[in-house]
Parts: structure tokens; C-alpha cells; sequence
């Protein structure tokens, strides 16, 4: 798929569900500018029902988030979730980043899945706000297929930014610039943005995110950072516990928390 997608800055004043999905997606591809990402867009998680103990809840984000910094590097790998059919289109996407927890910076790779025109579609990306998604047509991302992806500060503000699925050796690196605060790092399973609006999450199975990695070390994840996704008021996606050594979990459709995978 070559539809150009951003990763939109999150808001920090808590959005009701409702007035976020109060629209209904067609069933054909979105415009070459119709696709993009928020972050975090936020729901009170006091009303959320969710069936872990995570510390937050929103429309378009699931998964684990650590907060503080500043982080300088941040990595992980995932296995790319198979998407069901579905009578509507659904959009689905796995990446890891930093920033765009508590900010409107972002600096972010990670792959989508998603299902319209009657078929599924998959495909690699890399983004830095406010600028579009860049797709990645250098790998052609399957199901199943495990992914490896990091982000690195270098010097003078640059940073490296690459991906690689080690279930073909097939990579992409590139160097960018990018400023923001630093203050957030995270590993997500995502609901993009179609037309302005927050779409409706793909049914996506579920996905491993493990080993994470963050300043080089553990992120020594907790319950507490994890989160889970609202959508028309229904837990649609939803994490386990941290793995033992806490560097890892697993994220699952549905309001069932998965259990967590082997250290």
C-alpha cells in the first residue's frame, strides 16, 4: 500500500468516546492524504472497564508507554498481527517511538494492517510530525513476519531511524532531524487516523512486542504503563502484563487481557 499516513499530535484534554468514532468509515482506500495517526488521545480510565491494572486508556492507542526521559533511543520487535475481514474498513498499526505520550511530538517506525476493498493490506513506514508517514516499499511486510525496528539520537540532532523484518533480512535505515522533548517511549498497537476521523481498530488477532528496549537497558515496564483502547465504549484492545523480565508483553484484540509471553 502507498497511501501517505501521519502520526497527529495528542491532545491532552480528555476526549469523550463518543464524539471521537462518531462517524462511519466506507469500505474503500483512503486518499493519498486521507490516512493519519494521533498520539495519545486520552479517555478516563476510571470508566474504562478494563480487565488489567494499566494506568491509561485511549480511543486510538493500546500497549505500553514509559514517561520521564530525556530518552535517546528506543527499540523493540513485534510480530505483524493477521487482520480479519470485516464488513467496514478497519486500520490497524504496531511501531514503536518517543515522544507523543503527554506532547505533540513524535518520532516513530512500525508497521499497518489494515482491511478495505475487500482484502488486507500490510506495509512498512516511518514518520517524524508534522510531516507525513513515509511508506517503506523496500520491505514487503506478511503476516507472521517478526520485526526489529529502533530510534536513535546521534549527534547534532540527527537521529537513525531503522526497521528491518528478520523473517526476510529485508531493512531500511534512514538519518532524520528531530527536536522534541523526549519525554515519552513507547512500543503501541495503534487505530489510525481516516479523513480526520479516528478509525475503526482492525481486528488484528494479536501481537508480541518483546524484547523492548529503551537508553540501551530494560524499560523494567509495570502494569501501570500499560494501556488499553476504547472505541464506541468497548474495550477493542487490550495488553497483558509485563513479561518477567519486564521487557515485554503482549496485546490482544478485545477486552480480554492476553497472557504474557515467555521471557
Amino acid at each position: 500500500m502507498t497511501t501517505k499516513l501521519t502520526r497527529a499530535p495528542s491532545w491532552r484534554a480528555i476526549i469523550p468516546v463518543a464524539a471521537v468514532c462518531a462517524f462511519t468509515l466506507l469500505g474503500t482506500a483512503p486518499s493519498a492524504t486521507g490516512l493519519s495517526h494521533h498520539v495519545r488521545i486520552g479517555v478516563d480510565s476510571g470508566s474504562s472497564g478494563s480487565t488489567t491494572a494499566t494506568g491509561w486508556a485511549s480511543s486510538n492507542w493500546s500497549g505500553y508507554a514509559i514517561t520521564g526521559g530525556p530518552y535517546t533511543s528506543v527499540s523493540g520487535t513485534w510480530t505483524v498481527p493477521a487482520v480479519a475481514r470485516t464488513k467496514k474498513a478497519t486500520y490497524s498499526s504496531n511501531w514503536v517511538g518517543i515522544d507523543g505520550f503527554n506532547n505533540s511530538s513524535l518520532i516513530q517506525t512500525g508497521t499497518e494492517q489494515d482491511f478495505f476493498n475487500g482484502g488486507a493490506h500490510y506495509n512498512a513506514w516511518w514518520e517524524i510530525l508534522p510531516a507525513p508517514e513515509t511508506p517503506i516499499n523496500s520491505i514487503g511486510v506478511r503476516p507472521g513476519d517478526v520485526m526489529s525496528a529502533s530510534i536513535t539520537k546521534g549527534s547534532s540532532g540527527t537521529w537513525l531511524i531503522s526497521i528491518r523484518d528478520t523473517s526476510t533480512g529485508q531493512s531500511f535505515t534512514t538519518q532524520q532531524t528531530y527536536s522534541g522533548p523526549l519525554t515519552s517511549a513507547e512500543w503501541i498497537e495503534e487505530a489510525p487516523t481516516v479523513n480526520g476521523h479516528i478509525a475503526t481498530l482492525a481486528h488484528y488477532g494479536s501481537a508480541t512486542f518483546d524484547p523492548g528496549a529503551v537508553n540501551g537497558a530494560s524499560p523494567r515496564l509495570v502494569a501501570s504503563d500499560g494501556g488499553v483502547m476504547i472505541q464506541g465504549r468497548a474495550q477493542v484492545s487490550t495488553p497483558s502484563l509485563p513479561d518477567s523480565d519486564v521487557d515485554g508483553f503482549k496485546v490482544a484484540y478485545g477486552s480480554t487481557a492476553p497472557n504474557p509471553p515467555s521471557s
